[in-house]
C-alpha cells in the first residue's frame, strides 16, 4: 500500500483536516486575493445581498463582540433573548426605526424569521381568510423576478391571485391600465417596490388603490422617506439595506391583525408576534442588533431625507456613466422607472466581453458585479452602505474598460 493509504491516528487526522481547511481558505491564484490590494484593505462589495454594512457600525459591532456594553461580560450572541439587555436592544431598534419611517402606533413591528420569501405565505394567510366560506382573493402587479414568487405562493395556498398588470421586466405600467378586482372581494393589493434583479423600482406609492396595499420593499427599505400611511403593510428582509441576513422586518397596520386563517402556522401568525414583542421564540438576536445599529446611525445621518440626496447622488453618477459610453454600455430599464438600488447593465454589442469584464474588476477590488443567472449581464447593487467613492472607482473601471476594448 502507498504512503497516502496508511491508517492516521486520530490526532492526525485532526492535523491533516485542519491544513486541508487552511488550503481552502487561501485565495486562488487569479481569484479576488486581498494580497493584491494590501492585507487591511477591503473591496467594494456590489452583491445584491447579503450587502456591505457600513464600516462603522462593523467596527462598532466588533468593539462590542466580546463584552455587549463593555460592562456584560458576554457577546449579544450569547444573551438571553428575554433578558433585560436584550430587551433593550430590540425596543431601542423599534423606537429608532419609528423614528426613521415616522410609524405611527397605528401599526405594529414585528422582527421575525424566513425572509421575505417566507412572508409571500404569511401575507394571504394573515388577510385573505377573515370572511369563511368566501373565495379568498387578492390582486398583484407583476414587475419582475420577486413579484413573480409572490403570486405562485399566494396560489399553493388557495388564494384567487388576480394578477392585475405585468411588466416587461424593464418598466412599471401605469396604473390607469391596471385590472383591478372588485374591492369588496379583495384583501389587498401586492407590489415589490423595487426588484432586485431586473432594478425596477415603485419611485411612490400607487394612487387610488381602496385595499389594503401591500409592498415588498426587501431592497430599498430605509433608502429613501417613505409614507407608511399609504400602505397595510410593508415587509423586507434585511440583509441588502439595513443589516445582515436573518432577521425580516414586517410593519402591519393594527386593523390587520387578528384575522388569520385558522390553521395558519403560529409562527407566520402577525398576531402571535404583535402579543410578544417578537419573541414567541428565540428571535435573530444578533441581526437584530446590528440593524438596530444601522437605524441608529441613519438617525445620526440626518434621516431618511439625507440617506435619498446621498443614494441619488451615487445612482446618477453610474447612469450617467452608462449613458455618456455611447452605447458600450447599456441599461435595459425605463429611466422613468430605474432603480437607486440595483442597477444593470450589459455590454450589447459584445456580450461575449460581459464575463472578462467581471474578471478583470475583480481583480481591481470592484466584487460581485456578475448579474443574477436568470438575465445575466452586470449588475451593481449600491445600497445605503456603499461609499460614493466605490461607485466612482466603478466608473472609473468601466471607462478604461471601455477604451481597452473599443
Amino acid at each position: 500500500l502507498g504512503e497516502c493509504s496508511a491508517a492516521k491516528t486520530p490526532r492526525e487526522a485532526r492535523a491533516a483536516a485542519r491544513a486541508s481547511a487552511d488550503a481552502r481558505a487561501r485565495p486562488k491564484a487569479g481569484g479576488i486575493a486581498r494580497a493584491q490590494h494590501g492585507q487591511d484593505e477591503r473591496v467594494v462589495n456590489f452583491s445584491a445581498g447579503p450587502a456591505c454594512i457600513y464600516e462603522d457600525v462593523l467596527a462598532k459591532a466588533q468593539d462590542e463582540l466580546m463584552d455587549y456594553g463593555h460592562g456584560t461580560g458576554m457577546s449579544v450572541l450569547e444573551q438571553s433573548h428575554r433578558g433585560a439587555d436584550f430587551m433593550d436592544i430590540r425596543a431601542r431598534a423599534e423606537a429608532d426605526l419609528r423614528k426613521l419611517l415616522g410609524i405611527s402606533d397605528d401599526y405594529a413591528v414585528l422582527f421575525v424569521q424566513g425572509g421575505a420569501s417566507t412572508q409571500f405565505a404569511a401575507i394571504p394567510l394573515n388577510m385573505s381568510f377573515a370572511n369563511p366560506g368566501k373565495e379568498p382573493r387578492a390582486d398583484f402587479v407583476v414587475t419582475g423576478s420577486w413579484g413573480k414568487k409572490a403570486v405562485a405562493e399566494a396560489k399553493r395556498i388557495g388564494v384567487q391571485a388576480n394578477v392585475v398588470a405585468t411588466g416587461d421586466n424593464k418598466s412599471i405600467p401605469d396604473v390607469s391600465s391596471w385590472n383591478l378586482g372588485d374591492a369588496k372581494k379583495t384583501s389587498f393589493l401586492h407590489i415589490c417596490s423595487n426588484e432586485t434583479i431586473q432594478g425596477v423600482e415603485f419611485k411612490a406609492a400607487p394612487e387610488g388603490i381602496s385595499v389594503p396595499l401591500v409592498a415588498d420593499m426587501s431592497s430599498n427599505f430605509c433608502s429613501r422617506p417613505v409614507n407608511v400611511n399609504d400602505y397595510g403593510v410593508i415587509y423586507a428582509g434585511a440583509q441588502k439595506n439595513v443589516g445582515p441576513a436573518g432577521v425580516t422586518i414586517v410593519i402591519v397596520r393594527r386593523d390587520l391583525l387578528g384575522k388569520a386563517r385558522a390553521d395558519t402556522p403560529t409562527m407566520l401568525d402577525w398576531s402571535v408576534m404583535e402579543e410578544n414583542d417578537s419573541l414567541y421564540n428565540t428571535p435573530p438576536c444578533f441581526s437584530i442588533y446590528m440593524c438596530g445599529l444601522v437605524f441608529s446611525k441613519l438617525n445620526d445621518m440626518g434621516g431618511l431625507g439625507k440617506v435619498e440626496q446621498i443614494n441619488k447622488a451615487k445612482c446618477g453618477i453610474l447612469y450617467d456613466a452608462i449613458e455618456q459610453s455611447k452605447g458600450f454600455y447599456n441599461c435595459p430599464v425605463d429611466p422613468k422607472a430605474r432603480s437607486a438600488m440595483n442597477v444593470p447593465f450589459t455590454i450589447p454589442a459584445m456580450p461575449e466581453l460581459e464575463k472578462v469584464f467581471v474578471k478583470e474588476a475583480e481583480k481591481e477590488g470592484l466584487v460581485n458585479l456578475k448579474g443574477h443567472r436568470s438575465v445575466g449581464g452586470m449588475r451593481a447593487s449600491i445600497y445605503n452602505a456603499m461609499p460614493t467613492q466605490g461607485v466612482e472607482k466603478l466608473v472609473s473601471f468601466m471607462k478604461d474598460f471601455q477604451a481597452r476594448n473599443k
